[in-house]
């Protein structure tokens, strides 16, 4: 059940079912992050399944995913544990590739169970007809990483990347990566990108009216905006800075949220609405 839409995304209609929540997460880099980070997601997907029906974590949940056809990436068993946890509840998981983690596919899907998106995809949650997009390379600017980009997910330079041991292959991935080497919050030019991308998403709804919803991640930005009546943008942050998420409910506009102590808060921090 999919056809074309904005920016070719498909239309991921889930089956008909009473409506519960919608959580949305992106960026939490697991790989990157302290352990007690890490468990603090674990305890948020816990938290999400027996509340929600469905969960997206919109890009980079792994600060670095490659499958290799009989090898993944060591390190990731607790979560991946959790995920098949909320797969075999009933929840609905996906996960849209993101700058780093945007070769996932089989296993994902076929040992865990989740539904892996490496494209924008519209999709029908708690009533909101939403465009999930994890936000790299969309927008004006930003030419070197659009090339970059362009390079990473050739299939050529995929074939190639399969003949690297897999250790030499995350050793790589480390070195590129700078999520461990961040601040204590974004860097300015992660700000002024998450501007570019929200007046692109602003731009993008805009033009395409039967959106109400345009989610983004990889910014590290979170950020709620309500642009016409019933129409929002939103960015889910990131668990590297802020452990920020989001709940959709039908008849409600999205929250965003903090997980703090083991519980949700309202965000109250810069970016908020």
């Amino acid at each position: 059940m999919r056809r074309s839409a904005s920016l070719s995304a498909p239309l991921f209609l889930p089956p008909p079912m009473p409506h519960r929540a919608v959580y949305l997460a992106s960026d939490i880099h697991l790989g990157a992050i302290p352990a007690e980070r890490a468990a603090a997601f674990r305890r948020w997907l816990e938290h999400a399944g027996a509340r929600a029906d469905t969960v997206v974590v919109n890009g980079d949940l792994f600060d670095f995913w490659f499958e290799y056809r009989h090898a993944i990436p060591a390190g990731y068993a607790r979560e991946l544990g959790a995920l098949a946890a909320l797969v075999d509840a009933g929840v609905e998981v996906h996960l849209t590739g993101g700058n780093h983690d945007w070769w996932g596919g089989r296993f994902l899907e076929q040992e865990i169970g989740v539904r892996f998106h490496r494209d924008p995809v519209e999709m029908e949650l708690a009533g909101h007809t939403t465009l999930v997009a994890h936000g790299d390379g969309l927008g004006p600017g930003d030419v070197g990483y659009k090339i970059l980009k362009s390079v990473l997910r050739n299939p050529i330079f995929v074939w190639a990347f399969r003949w690297l041991h897999p250790d030499l292959g995350a050793r790589v991935a480390g070195r590129v990566s700078s999520t461990e080497e961040r601040p204590a919050i974004p860097p300015p030019v992660d700000a002024r990108r998450a501007e570019v991308l929200e007046e692109w998403a602003v731009g993008h709804l805009g033009t395409h009216p039967r959106l109400d919803l345009l989610t983004l991640g990889h910014t590290h930005w979170p950020r709620l905006r309500e642009v016409g009546t019933g129409r929002w943008y939103l960015n889910t942050g990131d668990w590297v800075h802020h452990c920020t998420y989001a709940v959709l409910e039908p008849g409600k506009p999205p929250a965003l949220m903090r997980w703090r102590d083991g519980s949700g808060e309202i965000w109250q921090g810069e970016g908020g609405s």
